[in-house]
């Protein structure tokens, strides 16, 4: 098991400060979700030609790897479609460029369930992005959010998709909050197509869900951790602290080595 962190987290932070913060607390990886201004990862600075060689030779130095490329590709989305699945082609070739082994893709808009998601829809689009990467060593993983987080819908569309460079992405909160499903539940549900790993935490206050530093919610990630443990997971458990969309929550100077403490102390 490897631990990282996405940098939704960290919004205000520079690159330097990121990868120096991942490398001092003792982090495995960075999940990238923008850095700064810029959300789109193939338009950062640091994967541009003349920045590539030594973005990678300093990270090969701090022993990091980059363990996700998060887009905001949208698979549901029928009237902006060809444009998502441009973005997504181009995350996909970043991520073999790079040596990325995941992009994140979503099936729905929010963690929450949408309506009127057309599954099927959802599902052909994800089949054509894993036959695109089959050969470029990247997953393209679909996250369990909105009507996905119900396992059983996004079980069903991975047997449909039925390729090998498909996994799922599975965020502990979404199933935990929006359809009342226990951890082993859900692990046992997705663990044959299971790469990747969101972790927060949360308790609801007054029918509204609060988020809270990892240990100080209700979510069973305790009982997530022991899980991966047992089956010897060999994926990322990555802290998806959402301060971008929250800036009133916790800095991340606080939040990163909290979580990284925590997980170490349990998932080791």
């Amino acid at each position: 098991m490897k631990f990282a962190f996405s940098t939704l987290g960290c919004p205000e932070w520079t690159w330097g400060e990121i990868k120096s913060a991942a490398a001092d607390l003792g982090f495995d990886g960075v999940e990238i979700r923008g850095i700064r201004g810029e959300m789109y990862a193939p338009n950062l600075a640091i994967f541009q030609p003349e920045q590539l060689l030594p973005t990678l030779a300093e990270l090969h130095r701090l022993s990091l790897s980059i363990s996700c490329l998060t887009t905001a590709c949208f698979l549901f989305d029928k009237e902006n479609i060809e444009k998502h699945m441009a973005d997504a082609r181009a995350y996909i070739d970043l991520a073999a460029r790079i040596g990325v082994p995941n992009i994140r893709l979503l099936g729905d808009a929010a963690p929450e369930a949408g309506e009127g998601i057309d599954v099927d829809f959802v599902a052909a689009n994800l089949k054509e992005l894993a036959q695109y990467a089959a050969d470029k060593r990247v997953y393209v993983l679909l996250e369990n959010n909105g009507v996905f987080a119900d396992s059983k819908v996004i079980v069903d569309v991975m047997q449909k998709v039925n390729h090998p460079s498909a996994g799922i992405l599975w965020d502990v909160h979404h199933p935990f909050r929006y359809f009342g499903e226990s951890a082993e539940y859900t692990y046992e549900m997705v663990k044959p197509w299971l790469r990747y790993i969101h972790m927060k935490d949360s308790i609801m206050v007054d029918g509204k869900c609060v988020y809270r530093m990892v240990g100080d919610g209700d979510e069973p990630n305790l009982e997530v951790l022991r899980l991966l443990k047992r089956d010897r997971f060999n994926g990322y458990v990555s802290l998806e602290w959402v301060k971008r969309w929250n800036r009133e929550l916790t800095e991340p100077g606080i939040v990163f080595p909290r979580f990284i403490s925590y997980v170490r102390r349990y998932g080791k």
